[in-house]
């Protein structure tokens, strides 16, 4: 198990987001979750890496990293912790006025303060990767929104992180981009990425995850085999979710 979670609760204010979550992750695997608007799926994602604090929970990472969101936390057990995950976000998040290698150099650069003949060509690796070679001097405005997503798997990527984070990846996109994003994780997945995915894209979430996790209302209602969960789920609510999306009328 590369991560478990126990006992991750959130609030803001008086609304309670996540209840008593519960989750591992395993190295290597690709875990999805689905679930309805306002179901607290972001919210678990950016717990995950300190994005969001959690009140409570227990996080024990496979090489002895542990945090206690009831202990006191230090700046450095965020950025310890931070620096094990790269995050792609909704909106893409790309630095306006910097070039899509430079959007993918700054992190290594400035974080991370390695060598900059080694990071430009990583960059320029992991561009390639995601389908830009061509694009590497383009500023975000001059490319489409899955160019700019790419740029977004590619940035993260080149802090070299031992998991992904993906926040809804196409939900910005117009539905022929989608297509070019997609294809970009699932080659991660073949590479063994740990990855963990909040998508609305059943199909896709079927394809690419070892495990589906539905979340309604701050809690887990159902996890399993993406089959399992997306074609026979045992709960009723997992049902009346899933038959609200498949047959929308």
């Amino acid at each position: 198990m590369y991560l478990s979670v126990k006992g991750l609760a959130k609030s803001f204010g008086e609304q309670k987001v996540l209840k008593n979550i519960d989750v591992g992750i395993e190295k290597g695997k690709v875990l999805s979750i689905i679930g309805p608007s306002g179901s607290g799926k972001t919210t678990l994602l950016r717990c995950l890496n300190a994005l969001e604090q959690p009140n409570s929970g227990i996080y024990s990472f496979e090489d002895g990293f542990k945090l206690d969101f009831e202990q006191k936390i230090t700046k450095q057990d965020i950025l310890r912790l931070r620096r094990k995950s790269g995050m792609v976000f909704q909106s893409y998040n790309l630095f306006p006025h910097k070039t899509a290698i430079e959007n993918v150099t700054e992190g290594p650069y400035i974080v991370q303060k390695r060598n900059k003949a080694e990071v430009k060509e990583h960059a320029e690796g992991l561009l390639e990767k995601v389908g830009l070679k061509d694009k590497l001097n383009l500023y975000p405005h001059q490319l489409s929104g899955g160019q700019q997503q790419r740029v977004g798997i590619a940035r993260a990527l080149a802090m070299e992180p031992e998991l992904m984070l993906f926040d809804e990846p196409t939900s910005a996109l117009d539905p022929e981009l989608i297509g070019e994003v997609l294809k970009v994780i699932k080659d991660l997945a073949k590479e063994n990425w740990t990855m963990v995915i909040v998508t609305h894209e059943l199909q896709f979430a079927e394809e690419v995850s070892d495990e589906v996790l539905f979340m309604d209302g701050g809690y887990i209602v159902e996890q399993g085999h993406p089959k399992e969960v997306l074609r026979a789920p045992k709960e009723e609510r997992t049902k009346q979710f899933l038959q609200r999306i498949l047959n929308p009328l």
